[in-house]
């Protein structure tokens, strides 16, 4: 078994793609320290209302939230603090242009694990309208309900 099988993701933010477009996406490191590995490791984590800013030319993670590992002695501090995101510069100077010029959100998307170390996938976003929520949902529902009258259909039953 490949180590990557083994290594699960950790947190998915499924709200993102219902709450905003999502766009271009990049991995990118974590720092973290102490035992926010062991409680990344435990799988709780969670990606809900977290985003990313750029801030002096670094690309910084705000708002998600891994908790106290309950095992550990020191170092047990701040949930919710923020984390430096791990990229290249010119990765780091585009995605700073395109969030300037277009509006756009960066947004953490899945928490994972990739050859023993922590990465988060992020991505930019712009968000929805509820009229845009709404009509996703439909268009969801219209496919759902076809793939359900086709599969009906080749087993023969009748509508």
């Amino acid at each position: 078994m490949k180590k990557s099988e083994v290594d699960p993701v950790v947190a998915r933010n499924r709200k993102a793609a219902h709450d905003y477009e999502l766009g271009e996406s990049w991995e990118a490191g974590i720092v973290l320290q102490g035992p926010e590995v062991k409680a990344l490791r435990a799988g709780r984590a969670s990606l809900v209302g977290g985003f990313a800013m750029v801030e002096n030319r670094e690309l910084w993670l705000h708002g998600v939230h891994i908790p106290q590992y309950s095992q550990a002695r020191w170092f047990n501090d701040g949930s919710r603090r923020k984390r430096k995101l791990l990229l290249h510069r010119a990765q780091i100077d585009k995605i700073e242009r395109k969030v300037n010029e277009s509006g756009l959100t960066i947004v953490p998307v899945v928490l994972y694990f990739k050859d023993g170390r922590a990465k988060v996938e992020i991505a930019l976003g712009r968000g929805k309208k509820t009229w845009d929520k709404r009509q996703t949902l439909a268009e969801r529902e219209a496919t759902r309900e076809t793939e359900r009258a086709v599969s009906r259909r080749l087993k023969g039953h009748r509508d």
